[in-house]
């Protein structure tokens, strides 16, 4: 974590409640990585030993965290940091296949096949959402996703450079079918959240190809943006899908 983000947390927990400045020191081993992704965190009755305060102190605190989606709470278990994301969210959008068939055979992971990985200069919209310097570079990759024997997705994806630069030395063949375990095991990187925006327009000609779909067919157009845990961008992605087998379910109560 960046010296100048740690004095801000610091300042910034001045004042607070002291439940609140707790959570913000707790907060700091995660972003520091004193506390790992996927590990637990010491016994509330120990961090409030550590800390001096009361039980509930440190359970407020906790509980902030957990607000926050940095910690999460496992019944019998304990307190853990939250590990992030594993990639495989993007099929929640698409259907295909039939009911019947879903229904018959366990969800699976869609093949991926990268089609292409270079170095690029980035364009300073890119730059800006990586936190970088015009004129930066960032890896472009271009994949496509399989379903059964089906090309079902076709993706855009860029990556900020040099923290991203270990997939450059990395076979392809060896990335396996989803990004983020990638990232975490070649870079370091735990996606911690994305956030998707969904909107629709017509394939060009070169997509549609590579979708076995007619030119100019409807596709669904997902834009999505991943952070890793101290809320840097790390990712930016463009997929393309068929939009007959677009899907979108939500419960409102």
């Amino acid at each position: 974590m960046p010296d100048n983000a740690i004095a801000q947390l610091a300042a910034a927990s001045a004042g607070m409640s002291r439940y609140g400045q707790i959570a913000a020191q707790l907060q700091n081993n995660i972003l520091t990585g004193k506390w790992a992704p996927g590990s637990a965190i010491p016994a509330e009755s120990v961090l409030a030993s550590e800390f001096g305060i009361a039980l509930g102190t440190i359970r407020q605190a906790i509980a902030v965290l957990v607000k926050q989606g940095l910690l999460e709470r496992v019944q019998g278990k304990g307190t853990f940091v939250r590990t992030g994301l594993s990639g495989a969210s993007m099929m929640r959008f698409f259907r295909f296949r039939s009911e019947a068939d879903a229904e018959a055979a366990p969800t699976e992971v869609p093949r991926s096949e990268i089609l292409s990985c270079r170095s690029v200069r980035l364009d300073k919209a890119m730059a800006v959402r990586f936190g970088l310097d015009t004129g930066a570079r960032g890896l472009a990759i271009t994949r496509r996703r399989w379903v059964a024997d089906t090309p079902g997705l076709l993706e855009s994806i860029w990556l900020p450079l040099p923290r991203c630069a270990a997939l450059q030395d990395t076979p392809v063949a060896e990335w396996g079918q989803l990004l983020y375990p990638l990232l975490s095991q070649r870079c370091g990187i735990t996606v911690h959240r994305a956030m998707d925006e969904v909107t629709f327009r017509l394939l060009d000609a070169d997509e549609a190809d590579l979708l076995a779909l007619p030119a100019s067919h409807p596709c669904a157009l997902v834009t999505r943006q991943a952070f890793d845990i101290q809320g840097q961008c790390i990712e930016y992605r463009q997929t393309r899908g068929d939009a007959y087998a677009f899907r979108y379910t939500a419960e409102i109560r």
